[in-house]
């Protein structure tokens, strides 16, 4: 029990942490300008350009909905980063138009995650309920079963984060090239920096819970 509240406290303080800094680096630099006065879907479609990426679609999505759909080769933008000119806005588009970048010239890791989504999908939402079925029966080798399903769960998130920070930075590296001012080039790879941290964050709290289902079961 000991072992298990320690583990609460750790990822409440890690998750609560990073999400509070990932919050204050976005509201920070939404509110600077952009010296370049261009949206976040006219920085996205330059660096579309610039790169010779074609029939991508970038397109305006719901609140906090920033992200790149290799199924339909499209970029969803949320209306803040879709419309704003602020130094937020364009680093957000960046970022999504390096994933467009990654999937145009195979960038393995990004196949590789792709090719365990099916499989993670299934084990991400199983693996509870064949845990709760294991430990109910008394079954270890059902235990064992949702374990393994979490693990996979995990090395996902793993290799999630090689494919976030390339993509953050082949954003700055456009954002260097394009000509945007040092400062803002700054503010960027703070608000890179800290959506790149959530992931960190939340690969690192999986481990820990994976760690502690590991040693639970050990000792069983």
């Amino acid at each position: 029990m000991g072992l298990y509240l320690a583990l609460v406290v750790v990822t409440l303080v890690i998750g609560l942490g990073a999400q509070g800094y990932v919050n204050h680096q976005i509201k920070k630099y939404t509110y600077v300008p952009s010296a370049t006065r261009l949206t976040g879907y006219q920085m996205a479609v330059g660096m579309l350009n610039y790169y010779g990426i074609q029939n991508v679609a970038v397109q305006v999505g719901g609140k906090g909905q920033d992200f790149f759909d290799p199924r339909t080769n499209s970029i969803t933008l949320d209306p803040d980063a879709y419309y704003g000119t602020s130094v937020t806005a364009a680093a957000t588009a960046c970022h999504e138009v390096g994933h467009a970048c990654q999937y145009a010239q195979g960038y393995v890791p990004m196949k590789v995650r792709g090719a365990m989504v099916p499989v993670v999908n299934f084990a991400s939402n199983a693996w509870i309920f064949i845990l709760i079925i294991g430990v109910m029966l008394n079954m270890v080798g059902l235990v064992q079963l949702a374990i393994a399903f979490y693990a996979a769960a995990v090395l996902f998130q793993i290799v999630t984060l090689p494919v976030e920070f390339n993509a953050s930075s082949r954003a700055l590296t456009y954002l260097k090239a394009f000509g945007l001012p040092a400062q803002e080039q700054a503010g960027a790879a703070n608000v890179l920096r800290a959506c790149a941290l959530t992931y960190v964050a939340a690969a690192l709290v999986s481990v820990l819970q994976l760690l502690y289902l590991l040693a639970v079961n050990r000792d069983e």
